[in-house]
């Protein structure tokens, strides 16, 4: 990786509040994964300690200091996915692929690996290929969800949006459940969180449903409104210095009960969405698509 992109990335997050996690994250969105070289830049360039960084390197599930296949595969064994025959679908990719989970085939194309939870327990079990979720998937199909993946995922936008799938998430800080079920938007209990901007404060509701754009609040927010998030329990802040892929603005982080997290744009005309595999506050891959039927 280039040193001066390496020093860009750095310097973007000097200051910020978990900057290590956001600095290593970039180069694993870059690079596929973390090579040592970058690290070393980074201790050079932060100050941290090599040995600090390789423990965060190697602590968080989904950082690899491999390099990983152009095909990323993860195939969920939370209970929910385990219980309706998730390790029999990791057996199959494994004598489809011929690898282990953990592993990257010799060709570079795929690398296979297991998530605990994907926050989409009632539509187990899930399989995420490059960003894209399947639900309720069997053995059977998987050799169909490898080709797919081959041809580079070729499918219209309309059909990648024909299905969606709700979403089970918590505050990070409290653990209290962010659902509101007394509210409900598109037939599901809506997210509830409160949020300020410019001294205006009060409820906002999103959809539950991953890639829905629907929402309500009890202001009036322009679309240009950036909003700072908060838990309606506890009142921690929940917005981030993490920015939104699509506009920049910095993101809110909500976590799954199972692990993970989701994460929505400050920016009240954004409504972007996108999940990491990881603990929050941890570096994860981003993720737009959602549910796709094989």
């Amino acid at each position: 990786m280039n040193p001066e992109h390496i020093e860009k990335i750095v310097q973007r997050h000097r200051g910020e509040q978990g900057a290590l996690f956001a600095i290593l994250e970039d180069i694993q969105n870059h690079c596929h994964y973390l090579p040592e070289d970058a690290l070393r830049k980074v201790s050079q360039l932060t100050g941290e300690s090599l040995v600090d960084i390789f423990g965060v390197a190697t602590f968080y599930k989904a950082f690899s200091l491999k390099p990983r296949g152009n095909h990323h595969v993860s195939v969920c064994l939370g209970t929910a996915c385990h219980v309706r025959s998730a390790p029999g679908l990791v057996d199959e990719f494994t004598q489809q692929l011929g690898i282990t989970p953990g592993e990257t085939t010799g060709d570079g194309e795929f690398t296979l690996e297991t998530v605990n939870c994907l926050g989409a327990c009632a539509l187990g079990p899930i399989v995420l290929v490059d960003g894209r979720y399947f639900s309720n998937v069997k053995r059977p199909d998987v050799k169909k969800i490898i080709s797919r993946a081959g041809a580079g995922f070729r499918e219209s936008t309309a059909e990648r949006a024909g299905s969606s799938f709700p979403l089970e998430v918590v505050c990070p800080h409290c653990r209290s459940a962010l659902l509101d079920t007394q509210n409900l938007i598109e037939d599901h209990p809506a997210i509830s969180l409160m949020a300020s901007s410019k001294g205006t404060s009060g409820w906002v509701r999103l959809s539950s449903l991953f890639g829905s754009r629907c929402h309500e609040s009890e202001h009036a927010f322009a679309d240009d409104t950036q909003l700072s998030y908060s838990c309606p329990t506890c009142g921690r802040i929940l917005t981030t210095a993490t920015p939104c892929i699509e506009c920049g603005f910095p993101v809110g982080s909500l976590a799954f009960s199972g692990g993970g997290s989701l994460h929505i744009c400050s920016l009240w005309g954004c409504r972007s969405h996108r999940i990491s595999l990881n603990g929050l506050g941890s570096p994860g891959v981003a993720h737009e698509e959602i549910v796709t039927r094989v």
